[in-house]
């Protein structure tokens, strides 16, 4: 589903974000990627979803080398990648409805289609009796709710995450953790950056650790492994 070989990302100032990374994720799989701030997690979740491009080295993902992919091709990726980001990003002047509506119009899917599918994503994260509302009449919790919908909404095989119980209390991150696993239990890869250490180690799913732009451990059913 995911693979990486002898990937490097060095920024123009000279950093090396990623120095030499392989990996391999296999379809289905939940994956948490942690380690200290500044490790390089956001640049090898960026990666992924083709919001930076590697230095040196290939990505495969979902059958495309997106390490070479022409920008023309980069939407038709995005297609199979559903990403969900700590602060939401939602359109603050459309609806519920809309802002996960506009993930399909993005793709331009038949028009029949979305109404239907974007009830369906809402039900799925209980907030379809909220559609017509807009994010400022939202909690936190629930704008994270919406964004995740969004993320489902076109039916990908892979959600990436980039801390997204990071602005939430731990009651309403947990409820959201409760929907990524059962997301991940219908069969779609989730990949997650994250530095909440009860989280990872109270589920036990695949820690990938990044220490100095390495992968330091990769561990099946593994433990946070770093103080606050």
């Amino acid at each position: 589903m995911i693979e990486m070989f002898d990937v490097w990302k060095t920024y123009p100032n000279g950093t090396n974000a990623l120095k030499g990374v392989n990996i391999k994720i296999e379809k289905g799989e939940f994956v948490y990627v942690v380690g200290p701030s500044g490790a390089g997690k956001s640049t090898f979740i960026k990666l992924m979803y083709r919001e930076e491009k590697p230095t040196k080295g290939q990505i495969f993902l979902g059958g495309f080398n997106v390490s070479r992919i022409k920008e023309r091709q980069i939407p038709l990726v995005r297609r199979s990648i559903g990403v969900v980001f700590q602060d939401f990003k939602l359109l603050p002047t459309l609806t519920v409805f809309e802002n996960v509506a506009f993930a399909m119009e993005v793709i331009e899917a038949n028009p029949k289609q979305i109404k239907p599918r974007v009830l369906d994503v809402l039900g799925l994260v209980k907030l379809k009796h909220k559609a017509k509302m807009l994010p400022s009449e939202l909690s936190g919790g629930e704008q994270q709710r919406v964004a995740l919908a969004r993320a489902l909404v076109n039916n990908p095989g892979i959600i990436i995450a980039d801390e997204p119980t990071g602005n939430l209390d731990p009651e309403t991150s947990w409820e959201i953790m409760k929907l990524f696993e059962e997301i991940n239990q219908r069969g779609t890869t989730v990949v997650m950056a994250t530095h909440n250490r009860e989280i990872v180690n109270t589920m036990r799913k695949r820690v990938v650790a990044i220490e100095a732009g390495t992968i330091a451990r990769d561990e099946q059913r593994g433990e946070y492994g770093y103080e606050d």
